[in-house]
């Protein structure tokens, strides 16, 4: 009766075990190299794995984000690797760097002229961006990975908060803090810049004071000096001459 028991409970949790035991699958992701601030630059990789045991990742569709376009957007190359930058007219201007931009990117292309990104492996596709943002905590970035086998696996689905991850979510880079001085020297700059040449007029007066003892102690330390010379050369006269009217005598 125990035994049967054991049986029919074991039956039961192995199926359990095994969903609790199988890993999440990896997806294709986006992260900063350092930090991605808004309204500055950034390096980003996009980390592609490979999910398949028998088909190569061979090409890679990342597009740029429409509501927030980003004018620049410079893929680092890769061996291995084609690579196509895809710009778009813009419906409205936007200003960088004092001049207007009316075309931003909207697609970066890497396509495998080799092996590609081969099972059991990862690969990370670099690229500078910017000018990022102020008005956005995230930018999405919706990608398209294609195998060796012609699958394609759509990186789309934007995920919301309180929400379960979708099942093929989109690759999000999450922007940090503006950078202090970003748009130039900030009052606090002027006063740390202040207070550091404050420091160096400082530190060169205790220099010059430290310095005025240390002549002073050399000087004195000369002339005692030559003092003693003298007063030793006077006494080895006197010797001599002392001995001389022994002698005499």
């Amino acid at each position: 009766m125990k035994a049967s028991r054991i049986a029919a409970a074991c039956a039961l949790a192995g199926p359990a075990v095994l969903a609790l035991s199988v890993p999440a699958f990896a997806h294709v992701s986006v992260q900063p190299e350092g930090t991605a601030a808004k309204g500055g630059y950034a390096v980003v990789d996009f980390k592609v794995p490979n999910e398949r045991d028998n088909a190569s990742t061979t090409k890679l569709e990342v597009s740029f984000p429409t509501d927030h376009p980003l004018a620049s957007a410079m893929p680092e190359p890769m061996p291995g690797w084609k690579i196509e930058v895809t710009k778009s007219k813009l419906d409205k201007p936007i200003e960088m760097h004092g001049e207007k931009i009316s075309e931003a990117v909207s697609k970066i292309t890497w396509t495998a002229d080799g092996k590609g990104v081969e099972p059991g492996y990862f690969e990370k596709f670099p690229v500078s961006i910017g000018q990022l943002p102020e008005d956005a905590d995230e930018l999405v970035f919706k990608a398209i990975q294609t195998y060796s086998n012609k699958e394609v696996v759509r990186w789309i689905e934007v995920p919301q908060d309180g929400q379960e991850e979708p099942e093929n979510p989109a690759p999000v880079l999450a922007l940090s803090a503006a950078e202090d001085g970003h748009h130039g020297s900030s009052s606090s700059d002027k006063s740390s810049a202040e207070a550091s040449d404050s420091d160096d007029a400082e530190a060169a007066s205790a220099k010059t004071e430290a310095a005025e003892p240390a002549d002073s102690s050399d000087t004195t330390a000369r002339v005692l000096g030559v003092v003693g010379i003298v007063v030793g050369a006077l006494g080895v006269a006197y010797g001599v001459l002392a001995g001389r009217r022994r002698t005499e005598a």
